[in-house]
């Protein structure tokens, strides 16, 4: 069994019932391990909320068909090395990005993503 954490970009996707969303969709309906980080879940949050949509409903979604991973302290660590790291590169790669690769990592997992500035780490599939 495979698992992932599908990212803000990517739920967003889900949400909006977009042909990419559909790939979202058929992970979800599998017996795959769906985690977030809650950092995606503000995020989500607020760009639903900025677009006037229904919050109540995004809100739902993601906690029905996810696992909420903690960020650990050594997870924390390893995310801001990789930020300060990758920010010398590419300026407009986020802390939140980085907590998104670390926590893959630390479970072993892929992330599931629409956002190029994933591209480099093997975790990621852009979808």
């Amino acid at each position: 069994m495979n698992s992932y954490i599908i990212d803000t970009s990517a739920w967003i996707e889900y949400l909006e019932g977009g042909e990419r969303g559909e790939k979202i969709n058929k992970i979800l309906k599998s017996n795959e391990k769906i985690y977030i980080i809650p950092v995606i879940l503000s995020e989500l949050i607020s760009k639903v909320k900025r677009s006037n949509g229904n919050v109540d409903l995004a809100y739902s979604s993601l906690i029905k068909n996810s696992k909420i991973l903690d960020i650990t302290p050594r997870i924390a660590k390893e995310a801001g090395l990789l930020h300060a790291e990758i920010r010398s590169i590419l300026q407009s790669f986020s802390l939140t990005d980085a907590m998104i690769v670390c926590s893959a990592k630390a479970l072993k997992s892929k992330v599931l993503t629409t956002d190029n500035h994933f591209k480099q780490f093997k975790e990621a599939i852009i979808i």
